[in-house]
């Protein structure tokens, strides 16, 4: 499994946004047949009563990825990237189209678990409402992974250290702050409240820089986790705020939004009093950092990682191995930091 350069300890890996081309890309892929749930459906009960050996490990044949925000372009190279580490292990890799719409997401879930798609990788919009429908699938004898939070009813779950994403950031824009504008200055969050993985990067992020850079002013909190949301929310901002210093996301692309927009209100990009961030390491965001812009930082994760994961936790499920859950491991990557930059802009290619 691809992992970062030398930045995070080989076993930290054990313990989830990337940008690729676009917005295009992932429609592009949805469009070409990526999207609807497979109809074979005697074959994928057969493959999931494949029964490999007296531990009764079962032998897999498809993984169902139900990564809902297909808006965001994490969601092309995550298919890609995942329908590579599956073939990899004679596995074919199923996807959904949920454009967002939790109902959709409902709907396509509740069709895999009738059609009894042998392993589910599913990020819950409404974790509540998905709770019934994990909850069937373990009772049918299929494979639930939580992606990107944690369900009572799930055979693992796929982490990305959402805490600690949120934290190295605030901290690093808190030092920032202190260092460039004498710890005074304006900050707008763009943040995340529907699911786990959203609340805990934005908690974190909040806490730490309120924290560390308590006279700087908060302006603005407000939900966004796409560029064209992020756009918006952040130019209304501006309109209040033309003096903004600061904009963190809870995302890359909703901060690259906010990078737009400061732009677009008429801002250098190399601005030495203004500071954007985000957390996933999105291509853009990444290509920004490095040129020196004012998009200065990026919580990271390293695309493979997340790929990897999700097909080895079902295949670790069925294994019968303990502890199959993984904790992807996120470092925060600056201006400086070419290698670690580009090593993760290789896996975006």
């Amino acid at each position: 499994m691809t992992r970062f350069p030398q930045a995070v300890p080989p076993a930290s890996r054990r313990q989830f946004l990337a940008w690729s081309s676009g917005v295009a890309a992932a429609t592009a892929l949805a469009a070409a047949g990526c999207s609807a749930p497979d109809d074979g459906a005697g074959s994928a009960k057969a493959e999931n009563a494949a029964v490999g050996s007296s531990s009764g490990a079962k032998a897999l044949g498809k993984i169902g990825l139900d990564y809902p925000f297909t808006q965001l372009p994490l969601y092309a190279t995550l298919v890609k990237l995942s329908t590579a580490a599956a073939k990899k292990h004679h596995v074919s890799l199923l996807t959904t189209s949920d454009a967002s719409n939790a109902d959709t997401q409902a709907t396509n879930l509740g069709t895999w678990v009738s059609r009894q798609v042998p392993a589910i990788v599913s990020i819950p919009m409404v974790f509540e409402a998905t709770e019934a429908i994990a909850k069937r699938a373990l009772d049918a004898g299929l494979i639930w992974v939580t992606y990107g939070g944690t369900l009572e009813h799930q055979s693992a779950d796929i982490q990305f250290s959402f805490l600690k994403g949120g934290t190295l950031l605030g901290e690093a824009a808190a030092k920032w702050a202190d260092q460039h504008l004498g710890g005074k200055g304006k900050v707008a969050f763009l943040t995340d409240s529907t699911i786990q993985l959203g609340r805990e990067r934005t908690k974190g992020m909040i806490d730490a820089f309120t924290k560390h850079a308590p006279g700087v002013d908060v302006v603005a909190e407000e939900q966004a986790i796409d560029p064209d949301t992020g756009l918006s929310k952040s130019r209304a901002i501006l309109a209040k705020h033309p003096d903004l210093n600061i904009i963190l996301g809870v995302t890359d692309a909703a901060a690259y939004g906010g990078f737009k927009a400061l732009q677009q209100t008429g801002r250098a990009k190399d601005d030495a009093k203004t500071f954007v961030g985000g957390q996933d390491g999105a291509a853009p965001s990444l290509l920004a950092v490095k040129q020196g812009t004012f998009y200065r930082a990026s919580a990271a994760l390293a695309p493979q990682d997340i790929a990897s994961a999700v097909v080895d936790v079902p295949l670790a499920v069925a294994a019968g191995k303990k502890n199959p859950s993984v904790q992807v491991p996120i470092a925060l990557v600056q201006h400086g930091d070419t290698a670690r930059i580009d090593a993760l802009l290789a896996q975006n290619s």
